[in-house]
């Protein structure tokens, strides 16, 4: 007894969750056993949905309704309480689908109550289901290095859910039809939710609000007076593809779901009711879209990650795993020079340098004087000509377009509601006549620039607008889910076409590629040494949520927002181990930077040094743009590092170790090597390349590493 308590204590707990005895392992490491399935039961009163990770149970009568929403490998349910599988505001009045109603208790839900629930007379009917596999929402054009394994759309099962309008249903709805979508995907624990109405009867209706999902959650935290810490949300993440003004999904979701107080749990601790713990997905103004007789509405999508565990690193790492099965472009990691000029001498020899040195792209920066939005026929050959000579040289080319944060005037800016302002300070109506314009330059110069990047700056932050006189929206109800949905069907066709987006927002779920990691943008005037450290610490920040290749990070060849030449690198030989610093700051985490300036070298010993360092990438490419697990953070103080992990490749980890000092450091670093799945023995190759060695693991799955890290150097060490 005394050997198995000592031996649950070795667990890494940090790490790993409270798996069940009975369960294969875990997910994060093998996600191999846990495949979706449909089953309905043998009374066809029940059907679940299952992947081993996350269970949704549903009753299909006397209306449909989720019963339960489980983690199996925990044991743990997610909800307390049954509610509408959604709920529609149509014509000025509210309309749950589906549900059942007659808990006795929302605290819980006990078996034997489900049998007695009843089905809501107001409430759309269940008619059928149908069972399929999940399709592609936006296609993707595979045409650069991404990740391998990669699958799309990512396999598992889907269900429809339909319904009909109650029998004694106003005529103004007595003929739609409602499906209610889910899907649930291989060897993650989430899955998505969304709807659709179709208008069969002979007027249109309008849909003036819409929750796609209401959750009724286990609370996280209880508090019986003024809350506190009863303030935190239950431990679900939360992603839509209605997301936008904000770098992380956060921030970007916010106008998509809430978690609000659930007036029905009448037995909850807290003494006011207001525990955060009803999950509410759906736009906080509008849509109020209008469905026409025969046309079909198509919500957004959202997706749900219930957390196995409350660990920083574990959760993060669910989130990561998600991006990569639910939007795997974002996995599309090429190394990107920003060019600070477009006159045809500097662009000829950026694109020769990026060739020289192992660069895959070259983007006209802003600064650099092109201008995709000039319709002059000389833009658009001058543009051909690069694309032309760019593809010769192996390498992608593209541009800068700001949308957002400028003022356009004609009466084509947003109109704020009164006291409210746009986000930016300043933002156009994206359904203004010039909004409409804008677009379509966008879609017609991709079209025949032969440019194969874009990045999108200031994109659309969710701005509001109560002009009633610009064609494309009608006031302010609508003027957001319009707007939204003209930048969405963009970026879908963006990534359909294979052109990398580079937004500074979280628009990955509608087909962006790749936004800002996380700074700010006056610290690149601060002197090179401060903005070495500052480098990594952004990045040992950015990547909790982010997959290195999701974030941009920032080197300025040249002065940026002032710092003068204590900041810039420029020359570049003069400053040739700073240069390489900054390389290796992000290539050996596996993040690439906007270089930005005139030229990637000025010598052939520069040209040499960024060809070392890009070749070094390439050779570990897959696990430098793996995941990511959190060491030491750079303080300037010490050794900071961060290990890579990816079961599934040869390289199983990569260990990459900075040392901010002005002095060799060598010590013995503590390293948990549980998520690259190894379980005995490690082969640790280090920067010299020698014949290695093998270290045991202990059972908390930690080596003792011994390290030496050369002053104001980085060393790495390979993990099979």
């Amino acid at each position: 007894m005394r050997f198995f308590l000592a031996a649950l204590l070795l667990i890494p707990c940090a790490l790993a969750p409270a798996l069940r005895a009975d369960t294969p392992a875990d997910w994060l490491i093998d996600p191999s056993p846990y495949k979706a399935t449909a089953t309905l039961s043998q009374d066809s009163r029940t059907l679940t949905l299952s992947n081993g990770l996350i269970r949704r149970t549903f009753r299909l009568g006397p209306n449909a309704a989720t019963v339960g929403l489980d983690l199996p490998t925990t044991g743990q349910s997610v909800i307390r309480g049954v509610k509408p599988e959604a709920m529609l505001g149509i014509n000025g009045k509210l309309h749950p689908v589906g549900g059942l109603i007659g808990q006795p208790n929302l605290a819980f839900l006990r078996p034997e109550w489900i049998d007695q629930l009843r089905a809501d007379p107001a409430a759309f009917r269940f008619t059928g289901h149908t069972i399929g596999k999940p399709a592609e929402r936006l296609a993707w054009k595979k045409v650069r290095h991404h990740a391998k394994g990669t699958q799309w759309p990512p396999p598992g099962v889907a269900l429809r859910l339909d319904f009909s309008a109650p029998p004694d249903a106003p005529t103004d709805i007595a003929k739609l039809k409602v499906s209610i979508h889910y899907e649930l995907y291989d060897g993650v624990p989430c899955y998505s939710k969304w709807f659709t109405i179709t208008n069969a009867g002979e007027k249109p209706v309008r849909l003036d609000r819409f929750s796609s999902e209401i959750l009724a959650a286990v609370e996280r935290v209880s508090e019986v007076d003024e809350l506190t810490d009863g303030l935190i949300p239950p431990n679900i993440h939360i992603e839509t593809d209605m997301a936008f003004g904000g770098m992380l999904a956060s921030g970007a979701n916010r106008r998509s779901f809430r978690w609000l107080p659930d007036p029905e749990f009448q037995s909850q601790v807290n003494y006011e009711k207001k525990t955060p713990c009803l999950l509410d997905i759906g736009p906080d103004l509008g849509p109020a879209q209008d469905i026409p007789s025969g046309d079909t509405f198509e919500s957004f999508r959202a997706w749900v990650i219930p957390h196995d565990g409350t660990d920083r690193e574990r959760c993060g790492l669910a989130v990561r795993r998600v991006y990569r099965a639910i939007c795997p472009w974002v996995t599309e990691n090429p190394l990107m020079m920003h060019l600070v000029d477009s006159s045809e001498r500097a662009v000829m020899n950026a694109i020769d340098q990026c060739a020289a040195v192992g660069f895959e792209m070259l983007i006209l920066s802003f600064g650099s004087g092109f201008d995709m939005e000039n319709t002059s026929p000389a833009t658009l050959a001058k543009a051909q000509k690069f694309s032309a000579y760019a593809k010769s040289k192996g390498i992608e080319i593209g541009s800068y377009s700001l949308l957002a944060s400028r003022k356009v005037g004609g009466g084509n800016d947003v109109v704020m509601p009164p006291g409210a302002k746009p986000a930016f300070g300043n933002s156009p109506c994206l359904q203004s006549a010039w909004g409409q314009n804008y677009f379509k330059r966008l879609y017609q110069f991709h079209r025949q620039s032969g440019f194969t990047l874009l990045e999108h700056d200031g994109s659309y932050p969710g701005d509001v607008c109560a002009c009633e006189t610009h064609p494309g929206h009608k006031g302010l109800a609508d003027s957001r889910w319009n707007q939204w949905r003209e930048i969405r069907d963009f970026y879908k066709w963006c990534r359909a076409e294979g052109i990398f987006l580079n937004v500074p927002d979280h628009y990955f779920l509608s087909g962006s590629n790749k936004t800002g990691m996380g700074y700010r943008e006056v610290n690149w005037s601060l002197p090179r040494e401060q903005q070495v450290i500052h480098t990594r610490q952004n990045i040992f920040d950015g990547t909790w949520q982010k997959t290195p290749a999701m974030g941009w990070m920032f080197v300025p060849l040249t002065e940026y927002q002032g710092g003068g030449a204590a900041a810039t690198i420029e020359p570049l030989d003069k400053h040739l181990d700073h240069y390489a610093r900054m390389l290796d700051c992000n290539l050996a985490l596996g993040v690439q930077a906007c270089y930005r300036g005139p030229r990637l070298f000025d010598t052939d010993r520069t040209r040499d040094m960024v060809a070392s360092k890009v070749a070094w990438f390439k050779a570990h490419r897959d696990i430098l743009e793996s995941d990511l697990i959190h060491g030491r953070r750079a303080d300037a103080r010490d050794l900071d590092w961060m290990l890579h992990v990816n079961p599934a490749l040869k390289e199983k980890g990569l260990l990459a170790v900075f040392n901010p000092l002005n002095q060799a450091v060598t010590k013995t670093l503590a390293v948990n090597l549980y998520y690259t799945g190894l379980t005995d023995t490690a082969k640790i190759t280090g920067t010299d390349g020698g014949p290695g060695q093998a270290l045991k693991l202990k059972r908390d799955y930690t080596i003792d590493l011994p390290v030496t890290v050369p002053a104001q150097g980085m060393a790495w060490w390979v993990i099979e």
